[in-house]
């Protein structure tokens, strides 16, 4: 029989996080209490705040006497973080659900987000209808509006709670039974602007049996990628579209982060790597670019989404990151420039054709590629061409091969 386990604040959502576990039971599943509290619970649990702390060294008692929430929250968070990985590995649970508000949410979506990709995550919470980025990252977890309060069962809590205590229920109790054929996986950057590269690649490698997980250069999908690429996942990164790096150097909203372009060379993945996108910095509609870039060039590639072009100083920054990242791989890596165009509207004719801003890229980053670690290839191509595509997934099939 499966089992579910209900993580929360017994001490604060006793009654709450008992009604679920009542529904889950109604429907023949086990549950797993994991109380994540300060204070005694309202019904007795599986797991007290005394194991959980202790998980990281912590005394519960001591944390009570501070009275300090913040404190509180801060230390019991990093022990679920902790513990509930543990106890997934040891089989205690198969599926997790929990509710709170801001604070409930903080205690165990770093538990959920440390637990493998696919296992069912819900979490119910007060602040699900906004910015979950700080709470979900790049895991898998179900956030689920609780229209109300967190506070007390009523006709909408309740049925709000049934709904979350159903969907964790299928999620575990029903399976796919279709076994997909098991093929080694290769990941892959794209971005509209690059699309027609990314797919002709992704095309030959599945020719010769790989799967490819395409991430869209989003910022959420490149920490995902990078994290995905940490946990084992692949066999090999097609990294052509680094676009992310322009929105964190000058202040974009689809960065990915400083540590972006770090999992693969930490890792000693062989990777083929490109400049894809390097001539874009991201922003939502027109009106809401900063003011201070209010005299670049803009280009309104849809109603909400603005592009603003790469400046020389800026591709001269964004060439010594990469050269940077790249130079500490553990493993094969080859880096392709294509001198013709980095994206699809970087090329003659194009609204950000930049061949200044493209060689002092290209300039800088043959400048500073450690050559014995990283093998430079030049294609006197735009990323698009399909012979710089193909080049780009046969040159990682071979590195894959020399690899084992």
């Amino acid at each position: 029989m499966k089992t579910i386990a209900i993580a929360g604040t017994f001490d604060s959502k006793g009654n709450e996080l008992s009604y679920v576990k009542e529904v889950l039971k109604s429907l023949g599943l086990n549950t797993f209490t994991i109380h994540c509290g300060v204070f005694e619970p309202l019904t007795p649990t599986d797991v007290s705040n005394e194991l959980v702390a202790a998980e990281i060294g912590e005394d519960i008692k001591k944390i009570a006497a501070k009275k300090d929430r913040a404190l509180a929250t801060e230390v019991m968070s990093k022990a679920m973080e902790k513990i509930v990985p543990r106890l997934y590995k040891e089989g205690k649970f198969d599926g997790i659900i929990s509710i709170g508000g801001s604070g409930g949410t903080s205690l165990a979506t770093p538990a959920m987000r440390a637990l493998p990709i696919g296992v069912p995550k819900v979490m119910v919470s007060t602040v699900a209808s906004g910015n979950t980025e700080q709470y979900v990252g790049t895991s898998d977890i179900i956030m689920f509006p609780s229209i109300v309060d967190v506070s007390g069962l009523n006709s909408i809590s309740t049925k709000i709670l049934t709904n979350a205590a159903l969907a964790i229920a299928g999620m575990v109790k029903f399976e796919h039974e279709e076994k997909l054929e098991k093929k080694p996986l290769i990941a892959a950057t794209m971005f509209g602007v690059t699309t027609p590269c990314v797919d002709t690649a992704r095309g030959y490698l599945e020719s010769l049996g790989y799967e490819v997980l395409v991430f869209h250069a989003t910022g959420t999908g490149g920490k995902t990628m990078e994290r995905l690429i940490e946990d084992g996942y692949f066999v090999g990164v097609l990294d052509l579209t680094t676009t992310e790096w322009c929105d964190e150097l000058v202040g974009g909203v689809l960065s990915a982060g400083p540590n972006r372009l770090e999992a693969a060379a930490k890792m000693g993945i062989p990777q083929v790597v490109s400049v894809g996108a390097l001539d874009m910095v991201n922003f939502g509609p027109i009106d809401t670019v900063p003011e201070k870039f209010k005299g670049r060039k803009l280009y309104k590639h849809n109603p909400t989404v603005t592009l603003m072009r790469t400046t020389v100083e800026e591709n001269r920054k964004l060439g010594e990151i990469i050269a940077e990242k790249l130079n500490n791989t553990k493993g094969p890596t080859a880096l392709m420039l294509p001198l013709k165009g980095v994206s699809m509207i970087d090329v003659e004719g194009g609204p950000f054709y930049g061949p200044e801003e493209d060689k002092t890229l290209f300039d800088i980053l043959r400048k500073n590629i450690d050559r014995s670690k990283v093998e430079l290839i030049e294609m006197d191509l735009d990323i698009n061409h399909r012979d710089f595509a193909l080049t780009a997934a046969k040159k990682l099939v071979e590195l894959i091969k020399s690899s084992k």
